[in-house]
């Protein structure tokens, strides 16, 4: 998925950290791993946090 070159998309990662403690425990480590590295959000993952994702 991501090599050690690679580096989180640092939006993404305050985004997550932004989020309420009842959400994030709900995250698992691998839809963490993909927000903040991949383009795309899993549709299981978008779910879970579509409540605090402010669209452009």
């Amino acid at each position: 998925m991501t090599d050690e070159n690679t580096k989180p998309i640092a939006e993404r990662v305050a985004f997550l950290r932004s989020l309420p403690l009842e959400i994030k425990e709900q995250l698992s480590g691998e839809e963490a791993q993909t927000f903040m590295y991949e383009e795309e959000i899993p549709e299981a993952l978008y779910e879970k946090i579509k409540d605090y994702i402010k669209e452009e």
